[in-house]
């Protein structure tokens, strides 16, 4: 019976969930997902905000609910998850350049690719390799992509990892705030999340208003 109990709810856990995750998986979950979503492109549908932002709410405890998970433990997950997942997704696409992602049939990952392109080609390395951990999709193939390039393996480093730990760190400890200034926010916990994933993909949006209006204005001026 306790078998058949663990296979059931390992079956029920819902990757696109953040609270399912961490419910199944706790803290391992979400160095996973962070390594899975930022080194893997298969990774690349994963809740990484929400994921995050809800850790931080379910590290801050009240007096009439204690906290459910431990802030330094998730800090840690979270960054080194991140961290190692981007630097493992640079040296695959070092490695096989841009096979595995041509190969690929999701559109969202070419139209990630493209974005990621577009921000290397604007922006420069540094500033693309930090701004791209804030954009879902493309935090995800920006890193074999850079690999692909060739981008100078100590400059990658050095700016994936400030990029992580701000996005990780930055995620985690606004959801601790909340958490811990707002009472019951646990109910308003869907709306907040979609809120997140909204202004996640504002950077995004943006950049394809500058692309379409970029491409626009030779055409204009012809």
């Amino acid at each position: 019976m306790a078998v058949h109990s663990v296979a059931t709810t390992s079956l029920a856990v819902n990757v696109l969930d953040a609270q399912s995750l961490l419910s199944a998986f706790g803290v391992l979950g979400i160095a996973v997902v962070m390594f899975a979503e930022t080194g893997l492109l298969v990774g690349f549908f994963l809740p990484g905000d929400s994921l995050l932002f809800t850790a931080g709410l379910l590290c801050a405890g009240t007096a009439d609910k204690p906290a459910t998970l431990s802030l330094p433990w998730v800090l840690a997950a979270s960054a080194a998850g991140a961290l190692a997942g981007a630097q493992c997704g640079y040296f695959i696409g070092r490695r096989a350049g841009g096979a595995a992602l041509s190969r690929s049939r999701s559109a969202r990952l070419h139209e990630g690719a493209e974005r990621a392109e577009v921000l290397l080609e604007r922006y420069g390395h540094a500033k693309a390799i930090v701004l791209a951990r804030f954009v879902p999709v493309v935090r995800t193939v920006l890193n074999p992509l850079a690999g692909a390039l060739n981008v100078p393996v100590r400059v990658f480093t050095i700016w994936q990892a400030a990029g992580g730990l701000v996005w990780t760190v930055g995620l985690v400890l606004a959801g601790y705030a909340l958490g811990s200034s707002v009472p019951d926010v646990d109910r308003y916990l869907l709306p907040i999340i979609a809120v997140i994933v909204a202004v996640s993909l504002l950077p995004l949006a943006a950049e394809l208003l500058r692309s379409r209006r970029a491409a626009k204005q030779p055409n204009e001026n012809v």
